[in-house]
């Protein structure tokens, strides 16, 4: 069963060394009030699979802002200048990933399966530490599957059963991390009655979604 709470009681269970997942490109589709409350709570140690670092001050970039992550599964640091430094530094472990690879171990996380055999990264860096598998005389590596203990997630619209839609681009990551984590936590910025949405429009089935959050003005404390 959903249930209906506000950002900050939503990641009140969050705990430093936890695993999370966060949904977003450069902060478009990012549950920027999810991200605000668990900055207010200055959990820390955090392990965060998400696609990028986003900014300063924007998305992910706030809990790299406040030294909360300790490791970080993406594919690109561009965005935020201290991301880069604290990895030269030793502060924090970045796995870095090929996007569309990133994209892919998260939905084997979701579908149970063992892992994804790719091309890309063969003959780089990427390959070093990592398992090859060879396939009719090509040569893959095999990537493992990602899973995470709490998902924060964004979506356009959830009716009361936590079925899902998404709008344009801001859906990006979000359906696949949906599928990979324990807990599941979105929010929204309009919540409906149970089947106001068309069940062919519905992106992501309510079974994935455990808490909903209206979203609104991001709070950023006192």
């Amino acid at each position: 069963m959903v249930k209906l709470c506000t950002a900050e009681e939503a990641v009140k269970d969050i705990s430093e060394g936890m695993c999370i997942m966060v949904g977003g490109f450069l902060g478009v589709g990012t549950p920027d009030n999810l991200v605000q409350a668990l900055v207010n709570q200055g959990t820390k140690n955090l392990t965060i699979i998400t696609n990028d670092s986003a900014f300063p001050g924007i998305g992910v970039g706030k809990l790299q802002d406040g030294k909360q992550i300790c490791k970080l599964y993406t594919s690109y640091i561009g965005g935020h200048p201290d991301s880069g430094k604290c990895m030269e530094n030793g502060e924090l472990n970045i796995i870095l990933t090929p996007q569309g690879t990133l994209a892919e171990q998260i939905r084997a996380g979701g579908s149970g399966l063992g892992g994804v055999l790719t091309p890309t990264g063969i003959g780089t860096v990427v390959e070093k530490g990592k398992q090859k598998v060879v396939v009719a005389e090509k040569t893959y590596l095999l990537e493992e599957p990602l899973k995470a203990d709490i998902a924060l997630l964004k979506a356009y619209k959830a009716d009361t059963s936590g079925n899902l839609i998404y709008r344009f681009s801001a859906r990006n990551f979000n359906p696949l991390m949906a599928m990979a984590a324990k807990t599941v936590i979105v929010e929204v910025e309009e919540i409906v009655s149970a089947g106001a949405i068309e069940p062919d429009n519905v992106a992501t089935p309510g079974i994935f979604v455990d808490f909903l959050v209206k979203g609104g003005k991001v709070y950023a404390g006192n």
